[in-house]
């Protein structure tokens, strides 16, 4: 986006945040940075989001989640609002999870973590008191989709030495194929959620929600090559946080999120790899920091330790499990080279 743009932009939300509050705004900044869709709008006595999204379908989806869910549930962001194309919410707090997290230690990280997991199911037991499961649009429902998804998986095969050998690629989308689903927000990444000065966790950013089977919102926290926890921590903490309402027996469910967790994990390397090669390593720092991919050889181990780990648990996928422990290699070996570069 152009430097323009941006000024272009930033005039519009502050027109659009002044004709709905009715008062001027004091200052404007970007916790995301100045290319993210939204803003933090300080007025006089209180500060409130604003989002505009390249597609407006997306700001009136979320802001249809968010004011469904909004009389049932306390864990995303109120509405307050939509002005010319502009959705404003309310601030959920500035000390982002993927943040708190990784400053945490190893007790309070393990407390976090139940939370997170906890409120996913929450918001999505909230969804089932509402008319949300009826009328979302679904996601990854197309065979297309789903066979692309399993796919995926060969962006590993460039990066080991023996490949772990073919996968059953009928037998996978059959696993991942669910014609009923409930509410997911999709993205529960770390950085999309957010710790109130209330001590609430509270999870925002929901223009992608849609029907899926429900295992996809862990998927993306466990999946989150940011997030810092070990993956057989967390899958005790699933264990300990599941929902018994939430529609499936507790060991269909676990075994339904290791077979997507594996794929949605080889996905995140696939953007790691690419997001490497067209602008070089990023500081971890700064990746927590804007919520950025995380473009980083310790979070590609990171992603690589949850893909193999889960993938070993179904002889389906006991495949892929060697090939993310050779991609980790791969990661942990640049990791190593960096370090020894700053030493020399």
């Amino acid at each position: 986006m152009t430097s323009s743009s941006r000024k272009k932009r930033l005039k519009k939300v502050v027109r659009a945040a002044e004709a709905l509050f009715g008062q001027p705004v004091e200052r404007v900044s970007a916790p995301g940075g100045d290319g993210r869709a939204s803003y933090k709008i300080h007025f006089k006595d209180q500060s409130v989001f604003a989002t505009l999204r390249p597609n407006f379908r997306r700001t009136h989806l979320e802001a249809h989640v968010l004011r469904r869910l909004q009389p049932v549930c306390d864990l995303v962001p109120r509405c307050l609002g939509i002005e010319d194309d502009v959705l404003f919410q309310s601030d959920v707090g500035g000390n982002r999870l993927n943040v708190a997290v990784h400053e945490a230690d190893a007790g309070k990280r393990a407390d976090l973590a139940a939370e997170a997991v906890r409120s996913i199911f929450a918001i999505q037991a909230a969804a089932r008191q509402t008319d949300l499961n009826q009328h979302m649009p679904r996601l990854g429902n197309s065979p297309e989709w789903i066979a692309h998804f399993v796919e995926g998986a060969g962006a590993l095969h460039p990066f080991c030495d023996q490949p772990g050998g073919p996968l059953d690629a009928q037998s996978l989308c059959d696993r991942l194929t669910y014609a009923q689903g409930q509410f997911v927000k999709w993205d529960c990444r770390s950085g999309n959620a957010a710790i109130g000065q209330d001590g609430v966790l509270r999870w925002f950013d929901f223009e992608y929600s849609g029907l899926r089977h429900g295992a996809e919102d862990l998927a993306w926290l466990l999946g989150d090559e940011a997030w810092p926890l070990a993956p057989d921590t967390m899958l005790e903490i699933v264990r300990a946080e599941f929902d018994p309402t939430c529609g499936y027996e507790i060991e269909d469910y676990i075994d339904y999120l290791s077979h997507y967790l594996a794929f949605h994990c080889a996905q995140r390397v696939k953007l790691i790899v690419r997001e490497a090669n067209r602008r070089g390593w990023q500081s971890k720092a700064d990746i927590r920091s804007y919520d950025d991919a995380g473009v980083h050889p310790e979070f590609g181990a990171q992603v690589c330790r949850v893909g193999a780990f889960f993938a070993a648990r179904s002889p389906l996928t006991a495949g892929l499990s060697r090939d993310f422990e050779q991609v980790q290699n791969m990661f942990a070996g640049l990791l190593l080279a960096s370090l020894q570069d700053r030493s020399a």
